[in-house]
């Protein structure tokens, strides 16, 4: 056997075990991990709107809040293993291709090679918290201060512009995906009886439309940093989340889409068990 034929066979059973039943534990793993972070930041924001939240709606937060509960630092190292898996599956999407039409398009490997680092990052954090270094603080001084440092680099007040542009872009095209229930597609819908799918359907539509909401909230504040030339106006996810209740509807509005973050972790919940891998 020579090793053309080697080289294929590694690539062939590489490609078997990425679309196994280990890809599909890490991706479920990873979506009901995401589905815990996503429910505890809405909590924490519902608090906050009623005038009860002391710790702030963010990773940073959800994680303290977990820790506190009984079990909680075995619950945070499980928080960090299904992350762990998340980064894993979406290397898996990126190296050997995403389920679906057209999934072995460089357009459909690039999002999930960058989805790949982002949850690297997050677990990366988590993890640190897990074990007592504190890896997760303050998104609201990590914006401010990514901000700074990029803003500090030779057109790096473009860099931000257009880094914020490119996440308000993204906050409207999670949203309008949400409200056209394109998650179908990628959901084994079936076997579900009309009152569960209904279910699927309103907390898919309504929590994504929230979380495309935060993330257009978070860029715009981007961007604005970049045109005034201040990085201190860059915001994280609390202090997005927060600006909602400075607007004319109040702490009303903030109660919204802090209810719409609690349903994305339920979808996401429903998504861990009927998302097609």
């Amino acid at each position: 056997m020579n090793a053309r034929v080697l080289a294929a066979t590694g690539r062939s059973r590489a490609r078997r075990a990425a679309n196994g039943s280990a890809a599909e534990g890490a991706a479920r793993a990873g979506l009901t991990a995401r589905g815990v972070i996503y429910l505890l930041v809405g909590v924490l924001a519902l608090r906050i709107a009623f005038g009860a939240g002391n710790r702030q709606a963010d990773r940073g937060g959800a994680l303290a809040e977990l820790s506190d509960k009984p079990f909680g630092a075995v619950l945070l190292w499980a928080l960090g293993a299904g992350l762990v898996g998340m980064a894993l599956w979406r290397l898996s999407e990126a190296v050997f291709g995403v389920t679906g039409k057209d999934g072995h398009t460089l357009r459909k490997r690039l999002p999930a090679a960058a989805r790949c680092v982002f949850y690297a990052f997050v677990a990366y954090s988590v993890l640190a918290f897990a074990a007592g270094a504190g890896g997760s603080g303050s998104s609201d001084r990590q914006s401010r201060d990514v901000t700074a440092r990029v803003m500090a680099m030779p057109a790096g007040r473009w860099l931000v512009g257009v880094a914020g542009a490119a996440i308000v872009v993204a906050g409207v095209v999670i949203g309008v995906q949400a409200v056209r229930r394109t998650f179908h597609k990628k959901m084994k819908l079936g076997g579900l009886s009309p009152r569960t799918r209904r279910l699927v359907d309103v907390t898919g539509v309504a929590g994504g439309a929230a979380r495309g909401l935060v993330f257009a909230g978070a860029g715009a504040f981007a961007v604005r940093a970049a045109v005034a030339y201040e990085p201190d106006r860059a915001k994280g996810l609390d202090d997005t989340l927060r600006s909602f209740a400075g607007t004319s509807l109040g702490p009303w509005l903030l109660a919204c889409v802090a209810a719409g973050l609690v349903l994305f972790g339920v979808f996401s919940f429903a998504l861990a068990r009927l998302r097609r891998v």
